[in-house]
């Protein structure tokens, strides 16, 4: 079970954003995800819990950010309900979208699953829904995913394959480079690993 902290940082200025607690492993249904968000100073700001099943949909999503939660799953395309700090307005939404996305790590190791690319695949559209900080506002999205390439590279505990892929916004032409090992994410924009406890995890 991958255990361990991502830093979140503005990708153009490298400003500090938010640090990711988070913990991860394949079961039974598919993969939960699970993580505290902090701010630099330590405050507490948020925080995601993710299960995908098998096939890598959302069998469910939680997230909280400065009071804000949403709940979803994958019903209809994608569905979710959305709640105000003060608890009192919830706002449904429903989108013909394949999952959800986020800054959070978790949503490109789920969206990797999801998609299964092969490196001699040509490049896959897919839609997704992204709750935006601060205040997981819903704003969808279409990316385009490839993986441009798997190399093995020597461990102390064995072999660790790591994918490169290539994401592209499709509404901007922003192209950028993610690395993905197992469930976790090695490098990505605004995205960087600081420690690990145990190493990443291998879907079947």
């Amino acid at each position: 079970m991958p255990r361990g902290r991502y830093s979140l940082h503005d990708p153009h200025d490298h400003t500090p954003l938010y640090e990711e607690h988070f913990q991860c492993a394949p079961g039974p249904s598919g993969w939960r995800y699970v993580s505290q968000i902090t701010t630099p100073t330590g405050d507490h700001h948020g925080s995601v819990d993710l299960a995908l099943d098998e096939l890598g949909r959302p069998l469910r999503l939680e997230l909280h950010a400065g009071g804000w939660q949403v709940r979803g799953a994958a019903l209809d395309g994608v569905t979710w309900v959305r709640t105000d700090p003060t608890g009192t307005d919830a706002t449904e939404g429903n989108v013909r979208a394949h999952a959800f996305t986020g800054t959070s790590p978790a949503f490109l190791v789920a969206t990797a699953r999801l998609l299964r690319l092969t490196p001699s695949a040509a490049a896959t559209r897919v839609r997704l829904v992204a709750f935006t900080d601060p205040v997981l506002a819903p704003r969808t999205v279409d990316q385009s995913w490839a993986l441009v390439k798997s190399e093995a590279h020597a461990t102390d505990n064995g072999p660790l394959t790591v994918d490169e892929y290539q994401v592209t916004a499709l509404d901007t032409g922003e192209r950028q480079t993610v690395h993905i090992a197992g469930d976790v994410v090695l490098a990505a924009p605004g995205i960087e690993l600081e420690d690990l406890q145990s190493p990443p995890s291998s879907f079947a």
